[in-house]
């Protein structure tokens, strides 16, 4: 069994900002970090507002955890070719905008940038992917670390620990075969469903925070909305994609129809090969004679 619920990219907009619901953040990134997390607070940023806007294909959330650590949570529904570069914009917006002037290097918060993805992005063959920065010796090949004096004055074990870290999870690309607590989620993810013997942490708050049937009424029309929303922007880019299309092809027998014209071929075979009209190929006709 099984209980469909509000989607996640959703809900983490309207309802997962409030405290008492964090235990559900908590749950997910909990699972995402194999470690305990704890939301101190919901951060504002220029590009983490609460906004009634036709932004619903791009949702931010910004956070800081109890270990003074930033967040980012951003997920993407539609196809875009340069997000690797929105991540790095992301996590640089974040740490200048949580530095405040005067204050030291040393201060700069750890950022974690979780990306979930609802389209193919780069190539690779799994679903969850992380990133972080090492200093690797040209000549050596070892991994640079840090002094014993860096590690207790800035209470960070590795150089990585400094530098911001990404999460990938391209979520379609999961097989809906969940093998652990952390598949769980990615099920979720994907089809805004908790089974009954799921166990992973925050799922089961999730059941019940993010239960259709208890929206308020304007909370409903506000979500059926989006579901629209998200249905229009999916036509738009299919109706985008077979233009183009149509459009490479349309080409691509022009070209043909121009070389069989060289070539002296009438237009009734020209027609047969390239599935043009005969309008068409007479038209390209009566240019190559000009």
């Amino acid at each position: 069994m099984s209980k469909k619920l509000i989607r996640f990219d959703w809900a983490i907009k309207r309802l997962l900002r409030n405290k008492a619901n964090f235990v559900v953040l908590e749950g997910f990134l909990s699972e995402l970090l194999f470690d305990n997390i704890k939301i101190e607070q919901i951060l504002e940023s220029e590009s983490n507002q609460e906004m009634d806007d036709n932004k619903f294909n791009r949702v931010d959330i910004l956070t800081k955890n109890s270990k003074n650590e930033l967040i980012i949570i951003e997920i993407q529904s539609t196809y875009e070719i340069d997000y690797f570069h929105r991540m790095a914009f992301g996590v640089s917006k974040s740490i200048s905008e949580n530095l405040k002037l005067g204050q030291k290097y040393s201060e700069i918060k750890k950022v974690i940038s979780i990306n979930i993805v609802y389209f193919d992005l780069g190539q690779g063959q799994d679903y969850i992917y992380r990133g972080k920065t090492d200093f690797v010796g040209l000549h050596q090949n070892d991994i640079l670390g840090l002094s014993e004096k860096q590690k207790t004055t800035f209470l960070k074990e590795k150089v990585s620990d400094v530098f911001p870290e990404y999460y990938l999870l391209k979520v379609n690309q999961f097989n809906d075969n969940s093998k652990d607590t952390l598949d769980e989620w990615v099920y979720f993810l994907k089809n805004s469903e908790v089974k009954d013997d799921f166990k992973a942490k925050g799922l089961k708050e999730a059941g019940e925070v993010l239960d259709i049937m208890r929206l308020e009424q304007d909370d409903q029309y506000g979500y059926n909305r989006y579901l629209d929303s998200l249905h229009l922007k999916a036509s738009e880019v299919f109706s985008l994609q077979t233009e183009a299309e149509f459009k490479v092809e349309e080409r691509k027998a022009t070209e043909i129809a121009i070389k069989s014209l060289n070539k002296g071929l009438d237009n009734e075979i020209i027609a047969e090969i390239t599935g043009l009209t005969i309008e068409k190929i007479e038209e390209l006709r009566n240019k190559q004679k000009k």
